[in-house]
């Protein structure tokens, strides 16, 4: 029987899936080649080497996500939105721990610049049109809610509230709601 014809959206895509067996840190070239079971050298055709293939990997994750939340947001504003959106992310980090971890990796300004992270940060600002935030303060807004959503859902992943009532399901909507509060309140300079 003659293998599937190699492609760089098929190889991104076993990348993406090694990712969430094995963590998105441990995918190599080597170990896609292992897994298709050919040579390394017949994957350099496709990729550059191990670092492409992880900016692949966030690339899609990105793209993932940010259709996925656009989906959520659809129609909704204000705490409805914030909390639609904190859901997607906290939703695509459990079922895809790897690919997740992915859209944390340091992209070229470039690649950045034309990757769906765009689209995050504009689904974002669109999120607190809803709290009339103007500049310096929406910026400041947009990174706070990045950081708690990444903070809480990687301390989450790592197992750092499963030891303690009450459960972290309601630790999040706590968290979700004071994040709202203070965005509703948002103290001057």
């Amino acid at each position: 029987m003659a293998r599937e014809k190699l492609t760089v959206e098929r190889l991104t895509q076993a990348g993406a899936e090694l990712a969430d067996e094995v963590g998105f840190e441990q995918v190599t070239v080597s170990e896609i080649a292992r897994r298709f079971e050919v040579k390394v050298a017949s994957l350099y055709s496709h990729l550059k080497n191990s670092h492409d293939l992880r900016t692949r990997i966030a690339l899609l994750a990105l793209e993932e996500l940010a259709d996925r939340c656009a989906a959520a947001l659809a129609g909704r504003a204000g705490k409805d939105a914030l909390t639609a959106f904190a859901d997607v992310y906290r939703d695509y980090a459990r079922e895809h721990p790897g690919r997740y971890a992915a859209t944390q990796f340091r992209l070229d300004p470039q690649t950045a610049a034309a990757s769906a992270g765009v689209r995050h940060s504009q689904m974002t600002r669109a999120i607190l049109r809803g709290y009339d935030l103007t500049e310096p303060d929406q910026t400041h807004a947009v990174r706070l809610i990045g950081s708690v959503f990444h903070g809480y859902v990687s301390l989450e992943m790592a197992g750092g509230f499963s030891h303690s009532a009450p459960d972290s399901q309601e630790s999040w909507s706590r968290s979700l709601d004071a994040l709202d509060a203070l965005l509703r309140n948002w103290p001057a300079p």
